[in-house]
């Protein structure tokens, strides 16, 4: 099993491609591909069709997924690396900028 060091819920700053800069919190991952969904960022419009749910249609703007290696971890705004400490019976992730616990 895949195992990344971005969760859902995380703030995470987009560090390569169109959207590159850009923040946003992490609504979901799509660990067989790869990628996450983040707030706000890599918007597409999407065409549908009428249905119950929605009787109009018409575009919907939402999110596409991002590949997880151009998204990093945020701590005050900056982008860091993660990496892994045992602190008494629990393994958390620490900042490699800071050395402090995210």
């Amino acid at each position: 099993m895949k195992k990344f060091k971005i969760k859902s819920g995380d703030t995470v700053k987009v560090i390569a491609g169109d959207h590159k800069g850009s923040e946003g919190k992490v609504l979901q991952i799509l660990k067989d591909k790869d990628r996450v969904v983040v707030e706000g960022v890599n918007m597409v419009s999407k065409h549908t069709k009428p249905s119950a749910a929605n009787p109009q249609g018409g575009i919907v703007k939402k999110e596409a997924p991002l590949h997880i290696s151009n998204v990093a971890l945020t701590e005050n705004g900056e982008a860091v690396r993660v990496g892994y400490k045992v602190e008494g019976d629990k393994k958390v992730r620490v900042s490699k900028k800071s050395d402090k616990a995210i």
